[in-house]
């Protein structure tokens, strides 16, 4: 199904006017043909004209559709499509014409392309998203918009829980595929995105992880969700825009809103970044501290201070990492005899 674009002239205006005119001289000659009436005519058919040709203009009032602007408006007659109007102003279509927008009563808690004051009621789809049922248009919105898709638990590469949430920003492209191709396109684009978001976040770890393959070259790599965000999204945004190309949608952006390991693992995970950040830290201190001790035994020989032989070179030494790598502050014993 391609877009159809009419380009047809605004005349809605002067359509809507010459109804109204219509309509009054229409009231005024039912009252003046019934105050006129001579004897013997029949009353009853110049009523039963008055009131169908009442009825035909308020048909063609229907005809009337006002678009504003970054909306559009998908027309079909008789169960067969038209055309779309995209270009803004107030028009005068066939009366029989009718909009079609399947998902103009659902919002998937995302910024939405019509805001209305009248009641909604709000539901929940297997996915966790909420719906909220309102009374909208029929036009189709061509607005930037952003799906705040909801936090899901998916198993990383490693088979770690994490929870992870996106937010999408898309819009519509072509109204016919939109409106045609699938059967509504908001709760077709939110499935999407809960499909694509879990092929993509099984491919990676949490955090960086040995002989792990991100990228599919077959070497490992140091690419994560928590290191790659950027690469991740970019990923994950080709892969939505994959999934709903047929449906006229153009997958502008997509962002990880929120990543955390889930709630039953975070603890144990938690303490392990805990210990590597210990030995981290433990390693650097040693690393110092070897390199001061050997820094005092080259300054003291070389300033021929103190001659010591191995044993007492081994004993500095040990009282040195015992005060350098130690955790409390050290508290010095005076040795006032002989080591021997």
């Amino acid at each position: 199904m391609e877009e159809k674009i009419l380009t047809q002239k605004k005349n809605g205006l002067a359509a809507l006017i010459g109804l109204l005119v219509g309509d009054l001289v229409l009231v005024l000659a039912f009252i003046s043909a019934i105050a006129s009436l001579p004897e013997g005519f029949p009353l009853a058919i110049a009523v039963i004209t008055c009131i169908f040709l009442f009825i035909a203009s308020l048909v063609c009032y229907a005809g009337i559709k006002i678009i504003k602007p970054q909306e559009a408006l998908v027309l079909t007659l008789f169960g067969n499509y038209i055309g779309t109007i995209r270009e803004a102003g107030i028009y005068f279509v066939n009366p029989f014409c009718v909009a079609v927008n399947p998902a103009n009563n659902t919002r998937l808690g995302q910024s939405g392309d019509v805001t209305t004051k009248s009641p909604m009621s709000v539901s929940k789809t297997a996915e966790g998203n909420n719906i909220s049922i309102e009374t909208g248009k029929k036009n189709i919105s061509l607005k930037v918009m952003t799906l705040n898709n909801s936090r899901q638990k998916i198993n990383d590469c490693l088979g770690n829980p994490v929870e992870i949430g996106i937010a999408v920003t898309w819009r519509v492209v072509d109204t016919a595929k939109a409106v045609f191709n699938v059967d509504n396109y908001k709760e077709y684009l939110s499935l999407q995105c809960d499909s694509a978001l879990r092929n993509i976040v099984r491919i990676y770890p949490y955090d960086v992880a040995p002989n792990v393959d991100t990228t599919g070259d077959g070497q490992a790599d140091e690419g994560s969700l928590r290191g790659s965000s950027e690469i991740v999204a970019s990923r994950i945004r080709e892969e939505i825009q994959a999934r709903v190309k047929d449906a006229g949608l153009e997958i502008l952006e997509a962002r990880i809103t929120y990543l955390a390991y889930a709630p039953e693992i975070a603890a144990v995970m938690l303490q392990r970044q805990q210990a590597s950040a210990i030995i981290d830290a433990r390693k650097m201190i040693v690393d110092g501290a070897v390199g001061m001790v050997e820094m005092a035994l080259e300054r003291l020989s070389e300033g021929e201070i103190v001659e010591l032989d191995e044993e007492r070179k081994a004993a500095m030494v040990s009282n040195l990492l015992v005060v350098l790598c130690g955790n409390h502050d050290a508290q010095p014993i005076v040795n006032t005899g002989s080591l021997y």
